[in-house]
């Protein structure tokens, strides 16, 4: 045991030397980096994963996770191998992006209302991009045509329901969720004879409030010390992984990495142009749908399917991130990263018959109908125009009046499930 352990701790210790050689080969390319990698946490990252990350803890604690745990577990049970609380995690990972979900299960785990294999089911498929990076930063911006995102939407989220439904066959045949004194199951047992599924679902919210009894001021500093510590992680993460792939692109050492890409796309009859895409994207997401949405002389279909391989894999700087989550509990790696490749494999194919439909390379009008109209008339400019003049703080005023509305509806509820319980005493 202590000879694997040495061998545990050796293989780190050669790693971040051979970067901190790396730096010192070109330092000032590491500081660009670094403040390149800070400048997308704090004006990108930040504002969209913070309110995310605040409003699941304040929901975990007034019990709404409960209410759609109830509410949905006749339709996730039989698809996913899932409890109902697996559709919050899921509605709330497609809508905020990665790593909400990863958090979000973790600490279900925490609270004993998923076991091992339910959670590992879960983060595999609901680990995916939100729609504001897809279809801002990956179709306006990188790709210059708003209608190629109902095509990558449509592959990414589309492969990611398709993921789910296999990740069912994972694990044992018979796996129950642990904590049998949940107030999910509480509340069943106590309204077994009520044939109404909303009001069950109102008397786990109810449990569940009872049984975290923080008043609201010590909840919201509670969630917000919570937030801003995960969220100040992702950061961490982001600026390494920068700082990594300059180092690499500086020495030349991710050329080495794309030659045998190159030669495995061309054995595939793909363009080898895309190897510099997948390269980037197996560290990054960001720089692998940029080099997708750039690669000259490519055809659309290829480049987005590349793009929808980026984002399905995530790129190890999500995975870093995703590991710090899981590694708070007793979920495995190794589930996830085979998820994420099955994923990216299944979006990057999904592309082509959906093409058929959609087909954005012929300009078809008949995706504008289904996108918002601003976004069918962007040019290639128009979002970074608009964010040079505005910047994000109005992006941002929005996401956080959304969470007070959200907070008073919270309250309403709470109330209405207080009613309800009262009226069965």
């Amino acid at each position: 045991m202590g000879h694997i352990g040495y061998r545990t701790g050796l293989l780190p210790a050669v790693g971040i030397t051979a970067l901190l050689l790396l730096m010192l080969f070109d330092p000032g390319e590491s500081l660009q980096a670094a403040v390149r990698g800070t400048a997308i946490w704090w004006d990108v990252l930040f504002p969209a994963l913070f309110p995310f990350f605040l409003a699941s803890e304040v929901m975990l604690g007034f019990g709404i996770v409960h209410f759609f745990g109830t509410l949905l577990d006749p339709l996730m049970r039989p698809l996913f191998r899932i409890p109902g609380i697996g559709g919050f995690v899921m509605a709330m990972g497609f809508a905020s992006g990665y790593p909400v979900s990863a958090k979000l299960t973790s600490r279900l785990m925490e609270q004993k209302l998923i076991n091992r294999e339910e959670g590992e089911r879960l983060v595999a498929f609901t680990t995916s991009s939100d729609p504001i990076f897809l279809i801002g930063a990956v179709s306006v911006g990188f790709f210059g045509d708003a209608r190629v995102a109902l095509l990558l939407a449509a592959a990414h989220y589309g492969s990611a329901l398709v993921l789910g439904f296999l990740m069912r066959f994972h694990g044992h045949s018979r796996s129950s969720t642990p904590g049998a004194s949940s107030s999910i199951e509480k509340a069943s047992k106590r309204t077994s004879g009520r044939t109404s599924l909303l009001a069950r679902s109102f008397d786990a919210m109810h449990e569940a409030r009872l049984l975290d009894g923080r008043p609201l001021g010590l909840l919201l500093r509670e969630a917000i010390a919570s937030s801003l510590k995960l969220v100040f992680v992702v950061g961490g993460l982001v600026v390494f992984f920068s700082v990594f792939l300059a180092a690499l692109r500086s020495s030349g050492l991710l050329s080495l990495i794309s030659r045998p890409i190159a030669a495995s796309l061309e054995l595939f009859g793909l363009p080898a142009a895309l190897s510099d895409a997948i390269v980037g994207g197996l560290f990054e997401v960001t720089l692998g749908t940029s080099s997708a949405g750039q690669a000259e002389g490519v055809p659309l279909l290829f480049r987005i399917a590349a793009a929808a391989f980026v984002l399905s894999w995530a790129g190890l700087s999500v995975h870093a991130q995703v590991l710090s989550l899981l590694t708070r509990t007793t979920m495995r790696y190794w589930p996830f990263c085979l998820a994420r490749l099955l994923h990216g494999i299944m979006a990057a194919v999904l592309v082509f018959p959906l093409a058929g439909l959609l087909s954005p390379e012929s300009g078809s009008p008949s995706l504008s109908p289904l996108l918002p109209a601003f976004l069918s008339r962007a040019a290639p400019g128009d979002a970074a125009l608009w964010l040079t003049r505005y910047g994000p703080l109005p992006v941002t005023m929005i996401i956080f009046a959304g969470i007070l509305l959200l907070l008073v509806f919270l309250i309403f509820l709470q109330w209405i499930s207080y009613q309800l319980y009262n009226r069965q005493k």
